[in-house]
């Protein structure tokens, strides 16, 4: 990965901070953004974290100016950004919850990729991968907004991969189960954490499909649900 320059949105998350590392560690240069990123989140010289807010197509547009502005160039989305609601049936799903679960998990991607696309295709053999969900692909009771948000993500990007790949531009999604990060572990103190998807793991996968020898890897819809399945 030397000599790329990667941009991992949700870069301080509990999933996107092992992302960071895993591709510092690959030896690309990375920019890191959340809405409240700071430069000392990382620690390591080949990381700029950016603040900014990818649920307004403003703020994205200008996250990638910044980038482009510093290193000329842009060769791999990393898309960590999400969140998740759940609780309650579809029939008592409120506006509220809807939105937001469009707004974080939808929405977000939808501007990220408007923003990024044209740098993207400028670079040779650019990478999109994005995290989506299980329940996208299989859906459980009373988390439909987030499901449907989910889903809809996931035909984003394979529309995204159709619509470039001769343009020698992948894009994919990884699908994980429950990862273990210390909010799933603060939310659900009871659940068995060794039956749950480890976020190394994801981001070692996430630089695999960034590589070279995963160009014949485009559209693809990857399962990681861990040992529990």
């Amino acid at each position: 990965m030397k000599g790329k320059v990667v941009l991992v949105t949700g870069a301080n998350g509990g999933l996107g901070v092992h992302v960071t590392t895993a591709f510092l560690n690959a030896g690309a240069t990375v920019v890191g953004t959340s809405r409240a990123i700071q430069q000392t989140d990382s620690g390591q010289p080949n990381f700029t974290g950016i603040p900014a807010d990818i649920s307004s197509l403003t703020s994205a547009r200008n996250l990638v100016a910044q980038v482009v502005h510093s290193f000329g160039r842009l060769d791999v989305l990393a898309h960590t950004v999400g969140g998740f609601a759940g609780g309650q049936a579809l029939a008592d799903t409120d506006d509220a919850t809807w939105n937001r679960m469009l707004d974080m998990n939808l929405h977000s991607t939808f501007h990220i990729l408007r923003a990024t696309l044209p740098m993207l295709k400028k670079a040779r053999s650019a990478r999109i991968i994005a995290i989506g969900s299980r329940a996208a692909v299989d859906p459980g009771p009373n988390v439909a907004a987030y499901s449907a948000s989910k889903a809809a993500m996931v035909s984003l990007i394979r529309t995204v991969a159709l619509e470039n790949k001769d343009a020698g531009l992948t894009a994919n999604v990884i699908l994980p189960g429950t990862i273990d990060t210390p909010a799933n572990r603060a939310a659900m103190p009871k659940a068995d954490y060794t039956q749950w998807v480890q976020p190394s793991n994801i981001a070692s996968l996430m630089v695999w499909l960034a590589s070279d020898p995963a160009q014949d890897v485009n559209g693809a819809v990857i399962p990681v649900y861990g040992a529990g399945l």
